[in-house]
């Protein structure tokens, strides 16, 4: 069987952006390393801090908060839109696919500007709304709760890719269905629940996997640049953590032992809807 030279690039660009990046890090996650002297073997030193590191499973913590209110919004956003704009030729149907895939086109240090302007206790125009309907502001920029739900708004709507798949998806179920179903008196509500979603379901679950991990890295930007990590570090999640203790202390060693821990994490909890997904898979078999 012959193997495609179209896939070589794929490979020679993961092998020189991920794997070597990865072993590097290995290496100097059991090291004293600051940048300016050869790095200095300490053993499990690094780890021995880790475990007591109590900022970092802090941020671990933030980012995981993070993760389990943006992931499952972000999904229920993409769907939704994939639903209502499935449609061709309908009123403003182009106009909503370009607006549901605009925030994942804008630069994110764009967005998180936007943003930080839309939040602004002062004159941000989302605080400014929820005064005019008489809703107190959290404090999206002053309070630690408010702070992590300003985080959350910021990341929940960039959805482009997500959404891109979930048309597709539902795009590709035949319209023979619907029909079938149409005639047997079953309703709209009842075709979504008991025929698009399951149909689309392996793809959603795909999705799940990939947000888990896009939103746990891609937290970074706007936790810097929107809340900068407060109030009280509430918003500081773990990718916000390992870059201040890289490049604002400076410990290059330590900062590539919490970036392999972050990423065996991650890693894990992106596996998560897949052991969840087959434990639902073997319960329905028996059940047949």
């Amino acid at each position: 069987m012959r193997r495609s030279p179209l896939a070589l690039p794929y490979l020679l660009g993961s092998l020189l952006l991920v794997v070597v990046p990865l072993g590097v890090a290995l290496v100097l996650s059991s090291t004293s390393y600051y940048g300016f002297r050869a790095p200095e073997p300490t053993g499990a030193e690094n780890w021995v801090r880790l475990l007591r590191d109590e900022k970092f499973w802090d941020a671990v913590g933030v980012s995981a908060l993070v993760a389990v209110v943006v992931v499952p919004l972000r999904l229920a956003l993409a769907v939704g839109a994939a639903l209502l704009l499935v449609r061709r030729g309908g009123p403003g149907t182009a106009l909503g696919r370009v607006s549901a895939y605009l925030p994942s086109v804008i630069p994110e240090a764009a967005w998180a500007l936007l943003w930080l302007w839309i939040l602004n206790p002062l004159y941000g125009p989302l605080p400014a709304f929820l005064g005019g309907l008489g809703v107190p502001s959290p404090g999206f920029l002053t309070e630690p709760w408010g702070a992590r739900a300003g985080l959350v708004l910021v990341m929940a709507f960039q959805v482009g890719e997500a959404f891109v798949v979930a048309l597709a998806a539902r795009a590709a179920i035949p319209g023979r269905l619907y029909e079938a179903l149409a005639v047997e008196g079953g309703s709209s509500w009842f075709a979504t629940r008991r025929l698009t979603l399951p149909l689309m379901a392996p793809l959603l679950l795909v999705l799940a996997v990939r947000d888990v991990v896009v939103v746990v890295q891609n937290a970074f930007v706007p936790a810097l640049l929107v809340t900068e990590g407060g109030p009280a570090n509430a918003t500081t999640t773990a990718p916000l953590h390992i870059y201040v203790r890289a490049f604002e202390y400076g410990e290059l060693g330590y900062a590539s032992t919490l970036s392999v821990t972050l990423l065996a994490l991650t890693a894990m909890a992106a596996a998560l809807p897949l052991w969840l997904a087959a434990r639902l898979a073997g319960r329905q078999r028996t059940r047949s």
